[in-house]
């Protein structure tokens, strides 16, 4: 339309969007190109937007007003992200109920127009663990817009948001509809997604909410947004099913129950269907048989088919009129696209030519009844299932259900503290060289001095010595069982811990100070290792394989246990890595010496007991706590071991290097995991509030104390000065203190001497670099454990940091257009390469940056929705699946083969992944 005969369609056909447009600029010039296309995106925006202000929206309105349309006005923009983002939303959102109150002329909220809210903007943590919270300010903002509608006698409706808010959004409705201030006022109004399989229930809830606040409510039934984001949320927490319907026909019926339940009762809901769809605005029409409702649409979509509605049948329609400026159009704009775009979308199909008038309207019961009994979309399998036929996922916990949060509260209280017990499994324990009993030491909490959470008895010499003595034997026993009997003992060690999971998550918060979803996840990744080392048992280490050769020569490859194989497991993940380390040293034939971190035993024996009762001998593994520097370096420099399995320090990973080199032992392999410098890049096209909430995810989940965890964040200067304004204001938000709360954000660091470092460190950065921002922290808290409010720093260079900071701050570099390559010269200079993370909306910046920087882990946010559930950067542990992919198969074969070839993952070398917990 801008370029007349420049561009055509057929250029598009034949060379592609991106080479069509380059000949267009060829031809125009840049300038003349880039004004076409700002050109375009503001009649796009026009498309799907009312106007930038509240008062631009309104004047256009007029005239389809005239003509009997109403509306209802939603501000645009994506969930608050600090207490300031809340407050200019509220502050909008009262304008545009005094400026629709004006226009309405006294109407009232039926015919007149009306405002939409989103709860999450106007509350920074409107969230279920904060649940307790939002009856306090989030309450007294939508009291306060009700009280605004109900004076201007207009509708106020709370638009519905993603799944795992249901609970909090009907807690907040129902206080605002009991609310003697609004009583008399039947203007107040919430959406119901009818692709969330709970919308029948919440109907019978609302109907009930009407009876009880002797009021009629305004329901808007819509069909649903967030579903893509619905379903990989589920994927990844790994719940039983689906909160939403896997099928479109599904919602589609659905929403025809839905609408049955509205339309039979009249006293208690004022009815309002939202629909593209013209079969289900005919239904929805022979279903009310007179009663009175109102249809609604989108504006810019369904023009046609309600314009027909009008003039035929005479039922009022009412527009959902998005207003905002276009830096807030671009991520509402790209859901749309999405949506009519979408394949099974009504009005994508409509415009198909190919598409049969039949199957466009067919009825979507009869579409499920021909695939009964199985309703499920075939390609969707169960969350579970989504690595099948392989393996299962692991079994997960939605800690914004209430009924499930509740439960788990009552278990992990029921499994106590004080009463776990960590101990060398070998026989001689009992005593000590000279005969006495060896006294325990206790094991107390992070978050808590005062409470020991148990007790553990440290190794010797005799330990470390009798250990590998037994392992020795048992090694070439355990090598013979078929991989076969060994991936279905780990199977069954998966099983365990999440028979076990409220257990295992209370001893992970209170001995390792991780909070309740962070524990949980650790739980189920530790489940997830051994699936996928059982898996890969079975596929690498069965039958022999055979390779092809010459006439009369049969060659085949077999693999086989080494040896024995020490595993050397970290504090930060005391059952994920453990459990991982021990998985696959067993899954590939070999027997095992296991020394946890000395902080983390209790974790440790929790789980060697239950690899024991999934059948692993018991011989076969052998547990020993202690201090690195005895128990540790005993086992590295004996000659026995033929590998070692280490998750740490580069500094600790140098001498266990150094003393399997200084052996007189053949060479063995060192499988080392290092931290690292973790950086992350925005560019100018990154989208700001994802940027912002993934840098502090990521730089403050676990206090910071995850190898993975961001460290420093480049910000090109452009956007650095409201980014950093961002992650400022959502550190204010965040909660340090008691894990075991499910509120907490952020727990303690491990020790006293982790919290020594993080304070010398962040005095040295008062001094060279500028403070950002210091999240509270509560005094009382800190008194009582190693408490350490996450930090944020701006400083010159990288080259500032001379090592890994392992705790909760964050360093912010601004960089320059241009600069890219000096960004990546300091990234890959500082030699570590474990993580990087870049945030970016241009794919050629994307694949630029990922060619050149060295690092076995890359994270690319090229999402322009910001719709994104679940994805970090960095720090994604504990995800069902986001266990060993690519490194996992590298990983067994390195226990397993004689002859070991250095492998490199890193250009920087030294710090090859031992699992890539952050694929």
């Amino acid at each position: 339309m801008l370029t007349g005969k420049v561009a055509q369609t057929g250029d598009l056909e034949r060379e592609g969007a991106a080479a069509a447009l380059g000949r267009l600029i060829h031809r125009l010039g840049e300038p003349v190109a880039r004004r076409a296309m700002i050109q375009a995106m503001r009649i796009l925006g026009r498309q799907f937007v009312m106007g930038k202000t509240i008062g631009e929206a309104l004047r256009r309105a007029e005239a389809a007003e005239k003509k009997g349309t109403r509306f209802s006005y939603d501000m645009l923009g994506e969930a608050a992200k600090t207490a300031a983002d809340a407050e200019r939303y509220f502050q909008r959102y009262r304008e545009a109920a005094d400026a629709a109150g004006r226009a309405a002329g006294g109407r009232g909220p039926v015919k007149g127009p009306g405002v939409s809210v989103k709860l999450s903007a106007l509350h920074p943590r409107f969230e279920f663990a904060r649940r307790a919270d939002l009856a306090g300010p989030l309450l007294e903002r939508l009291l306060a817009l009700a009280r605004d509608a109900k004076a201007r006698d207009i509708s106020l409706c709370v638009d519905a948001e993603e799944s795992e808010r249901l609970e909090p959004s009907l807690d907040l409705f129902e206080a605002a509809a009991m609310h003697p201030d609004l009583a008399g006022w039947d203007g107040l109004g919430l959406a119901v997604q009818a692709c969330q399989k709970r919308a029948p229930a919440v109907l019978d809830f609302l109907a009930d909410l009407a009876r009880r606040a002797n009021r009629r409510l305004m329901v808007r039934l819509v069909k649903g947004a967030y579903w893509d984001a619905e379903i990989k949320r589920a994927q990844q927490l790994g719940p039983p099913d689906y909160p939403v319907f896997t099928r479109k026909e599904s919602t589609d019926v659905c929403y025809l129950a839905c609408a049955k339940k509205m339309l039979s009762d009249r006293r208690a809901f004022f009815p309002q269907f939202a629909t593209h769809n013209a079969r289900s605005a005919a239904a929805v029409f022979h279903l009310a048989d007179g009663a009175e409702f109102e249809f609604q649409r989108l504006h810019g979509m369904g023009e046609a088919l309600y314009s027909a509605v009008a003039e035929r049948l005479k039922i009022p329609c009412r527009v959902y009129a998005p207003v905002g400026g276009h830096e807030e159009l671009l991520a509402y704009l790209a859901r749309r696209l999405l949506e009519n775009g979408a394949n099974t979308s009504f009005v994508n199909r409509l415009v198909n030519k190919r598409a049969p008038v039949d199957e466009i309207i067919a009825d979507p019961a009869d579409v499920l009844r021909r695939v009964a009994p199985k309703f499920r979309h075939p390609k969707i399998p169960a969350p579970r299932g989504i690595f099948l036929p392989e393996r299962e996922g692991a079994r997960g916990l939605d800690c914004t259900d209430e009924a499930s949060v509740l439960a788990l509260a009552d278990e992990m209280a029921a499994a106590g503290c004080g009463e776990w017990t960590a101990s060398p499994t070998t026989a001689a324990t009992a005593t000590t060289a000279g005969g006495e009993k060896r006294r325990p030491r206790r094991t107390t909490d992070p978050a808590d001095h005062g409470r020991v959470v148990g007790e553990a008895v440290d190794a010797d010499e005799k330990d470390v010595a009798r250990a590998l003595e037994l392992t020795a034997k048992a090694a070439p026993r355990w090598g013979r069982i078929p991989a076969e009997e060994r991936a279905r003992m780990l199977e069954k060690m998966a099983g365990l811990l999440e028979e076990n999971l409220p257990r295992a998550a209370a001893l992970t918060v209170r001995e390792a100070g991780r909070t309740i979803p962070d524990a949980v996840a650790e739980v189920r990744e530790a489940a997830d290792f051994c699936r996928y080392y059982a898996a890969r048992a079975r596929e690498e280490f069965g039958a022999p394989a055979a390779l092809p050769g010459p006439a009369g020569e049969r060659n085949v490859i077999r693999l086989r246990g080494r040896g024995i194989f020490a595993c050397v497991s970290p504090w930060n993940f005391p059952l994920a890595i453990f459990t991982g380390q021990v998985a696959a040293a067993l899954a590939a034939g070999n027997a095992v010496v296991a020394k946890p971190a000395e902080q983390a035993p209790l974790c440790a024996a929790f789980a060697v007991r239950r690899f024991r009762e999934a059948g692993v001998s018991p011989d076969a593994l052998h547990l020993l706590p202690g201090p690195g520097g005895t128990v540790g370096a005993a086992l590295v420099s004996d000659a026995r071991v033929a590998g070692v399995a280490f998750t740490g320090s580069v500094e600790t990973a140098r001498r266990i290097a150094g003393a399997l080199a200084a052996r007189a032992a053949p060479l063995s392999p060192l499988l080392a995991e290092t931290g690292g410098l973790n950086a992350m890049i925005a560019d100018n096209s990154a989208l700001l509030e994802q940027a912002a909430r993934d840098a502090v995810s990521s730089a403050f989940n676990s206090a910071g104390q995850r190898c993975s965890a961001l460290r420093v964040l480049f910000a090109r200067e452009e956007i650095a000065d409201r980014l950093i304004e961002m992650i400022a204001g959502a550190m204010d938000e965040l909660r340090t203190g008691d894990p075991g709360l499910l509120e907490t954000d952020v727990g303690p660091v491990i020790d006293g001497e982790a919290l020594a470092l993080l304070e010398r460190h962040a005095a040295e950065m008062e001094r060279s670099g500028k403070a950002v921002r210091a999240a509270p922290l509560d005094a009382e808290t800190a008194g009582r454990g190693f408490f350490f409010a996450p930090r944020a720093y701006e400083i010159d260079s990288m080259r500032r940091l001379r090592g890994e900071v392992f705790g909760p701050i964050l360093h912010i570099v601004r960089w320059r257009g241009g600069d890219i390559d000096r960004v990546l010269e300091q990234i890959n200079a500082a030699g570590y390469g474990l993580t990087v993370g870049v945030h970016t909306r241009i794919n050629a910046f994307a694949d630029y940056v990922c060619e050149r920087v060295r690092a076995g882990n890359a994270y690319v946010n090229r999402d322009i929705i910001g719709a994104t559930v679940g994805a970090q950067p960095f720090g994604g542990e504990g995800l069902s699946g986001t266990g060993p992919k690519a490194g996992g198969p590298r990983y067994l074969h390195r226990f397993a083969v004689e002859r070991v070839v250095s492998e490199d993952t890193t250009a920087a070398g030294g710090n090859a992944s031992l699992m890539t917990l952050d694929d």
